[in-house]
This record gives structure tokens, sequence and C-alpha cells, in this order.
């Protein structure tokens, strides 16, 4: 009988993440190291990290510094006149705050997606609808979208985010718009360049474009009333001095980012291609994650398991997986795993 890697974790989050290599070793203990983990779509050759003054350790992050962050994240991003960039530590702690930020009735997800949306409302009593398309999403008080969509890299028009976020304003309602998979797009798929004044909550991650998820850096994009609100909620020194000065570096780095299209799609044909070779099919994603479509996803899932690769796999989908992107140093073992696969 085969052993299923669980959503409920009784060391871990309640709900099953990617990147969880704990668990991965209690379920595959005989499998290879160092793990080959396709499990997140984060970038796995990350943004080379600047020396730091030992000051950024040793004081209080400087509320200049913190506003400076701010205004490289703006022009990154290309925020809109009326729009403000709250720095924050990780997208997540921003979704954690949802509930506090807008009180809502009624909350709307877009689609199968980022499972701690649901989470966070269900924690407060209040169970979300998944529904299929925006005319369902405008009946709610608080709608959420994720663009583009992770598993699948559904993207909605940044025009029809603007309608949808223009209407609920006028009846109080908030659209939030999750873009932490958008930095490799063209900016005008984005909403934050033609942000409304009011009704839309933009969330944009760091980590994951520029492979520092441990850093615990993201942004929100809002109008000035809503990211008062926001600011006042997650109070002072809410961002470390190291992501800081990381992610000055960072978002300032024109060249390093103008560069990463070309390598990831090095990595992402080497991962399709051993997908492909074990019989699974590509039917979505992004530049950072594929998702693939096979007849029997967990039995596949389990296979690579045992070679020490890890995908990501989804009870609700029973046949999709999902694979990130693999190092250029990991590229020739995990292409070695797909033939042993592929030859059984």
């Amino acid at each position: 009988m085969t052993r299923s890697l669980s959503l409920q974790n009784s060391d871990a989050s309640p709900l099953y993440h990617g990147g969880d290599l704990a668990a991965a070793r209690r379920l595959f203990p005989g499998a290879p190291e160092p793990w080959i983990d396709l499990s997140t779509g984060i970038n796995p050759e990350p943004y080379p990290i600047p020396i730091l003054p030992v000051d950024v350790f040793t004081r209080l992050p400087d509320r200049e510094r913190l506003a400076e962050l701010e205004s490289c994240a703006a022009r990154r991003f290309g925020v809109a006149s009326h729009g403000e960039v709250i720095a924050a530590p990780g997208t997540q702690a921003l979704i954690q705050l949802l509930p506090q930020l807008h009180k809502a009735k009624s909350v709307g997800i877009l689609g199968f997606t980022y499972g701690e949306y649901q989470q966070v409302w269900r924690e407060i009593g209040l169970t979300p609808k998944v529904v299929e398309d925006l005319e369902a999403l405008s009946a709610c008080d608080l709608a959420i979208i994720v663009n583009p969509n992770n598993p699948d890299g559904r993207l909605v028009p940044a025009q029809d985010l603007v309608v949808l976020a223009q209407h609920l304003a006028r009846k109080g309602g908030l659209l939030v718009v999750d873009e932490a998979f958008i930095d490799l797009l063209p900016q005008n798929q984005s909403l934050v360049p033609i942000l409304p004044e009011s009704g839309a909550l933009v969330l944009r991650s760091f980590g994951k474009t520029y492979g520092l998820p441990g850093l615990r850096l993201g942004f929100a994009v809002a109008g000035a009333a809503l990211a008062a609100n926001l600011r006042a909620r997650l109070g002072p020194w809410a961002v470390s001095g190291p992501a800081i000065e990381i992610g000055c570096s960072a978002l300032g780095d024109d060249a390093w980012l103008m560069s990463l299209p070309q390598r990831l799609a090095r990595q992402a044909a080497c991962v399709e291609e051993a997908l492909t070779r074990c019989g699974a099919r590509r039917i979505g994603g992004t530049p950072l994650f594929h998702l693939f479509a096979y007849s029997e996803a967990e039995k596949l899932f389990m296979r690579f398991g045992r070679e020490g690769v890890l995908l990501r796999h989804f009870p609700e989908r029973p046949q999709w997986l999902r694979a990130g992107l693999v190092a250029e140093a990991s590229a020739e073992r995990l292409k070695a795993s797909a033939e042993r696969i592929g030859a059984r």
C-alpha cells in the first residue's frame, strides 16, 4: 500500500505547502540526498546577497531607509501616482491581516488556488465561496484573485480587475489581487499601474522571483486610506534591517532582473522535458512553475519522491502535479531520475 503525503501534518501547518522537506524525508526515508525540491514556485538561483553593514543587525530598522525600500518597490512595480507601497514581513503576514483590514460578511475566491486564503477566513468563522467567474465574485463584500493563479497560471486581464474593483468600491467592498508570480510577465498584466484610488489591494511577493523566501519580505499596494490602515496594523519595525538592505539592492538591480527570464527558460525546459518523458502533459503555469496532468499523479509523485525529487500534488485535483524550476547544478540528476522512471 502506498503512503500519501497528507494535507494534515501534526507538527506543521494545517495546510500542506511546497518546500516541506521534513515531511518528504519522513515519507521517503531512503531517498537520496540532497533533495531536488521542485515543490515550490521559488527561483532556485537566488539573488546574490550583498555584504551588509553590521549596524543593520545591531540597530532598529531605519524609517528613512524603509521609505527608500518602498520607493524602490514602487518604481519596480510601476505603481500609479495615487498608489502607496507598504513593505511587510512577507505576503503571508498581509494575508493574515485581511480579516482585520476589511470586515466582510461574504468572501469570494476565484477558482482553485492558494489555500491560505480560505484558511484565514475560516479561522474567524466565515466560510469563503470558491467561484468560477468574476460575475459571481461581484456579489461578495470581498473578492480574492490570485493573478496569475497558483497552480494553473490562469490570468485575468488587468482592465477586468479595474472594473470589478470599481464595482466593489461603490458598495464598500474590496478586491484583493495576489500578484506573487507576476514579476516576470509584461507590466501591463499587472493591476498596479492602473490601480483604482479605492476598492483594491494588490499583494506582491519578493522571495519567489528573487529566490530569497527566508528573508520574509513582501509588499502591498493600495490607495492612501487603505495603506494607512494597513501600516497601523503592521506596527513599527515590521521589516528587518537586513531585509530592507537586501530588498533595496535587489529591486534596484535592473540588469539582474532583465537577465533572469532567459536563465529560467532553460531550467523550465529541463523540468518540462523530464515530466514529459514520464508521460505527464503540461497544461499551465508561469515562468516559475509548470502544471502537469497525469492520470495517476500521486503514483508519479511517489516515484519521483523515491528518487529524492519533490513535486507538489493536490488531493483536490488528483490528476495534477506542479513542478517548480530545477537549479542548473541538479539538472543532470533530474534528467537521470526521469529516465529511470520513464523506463519502468
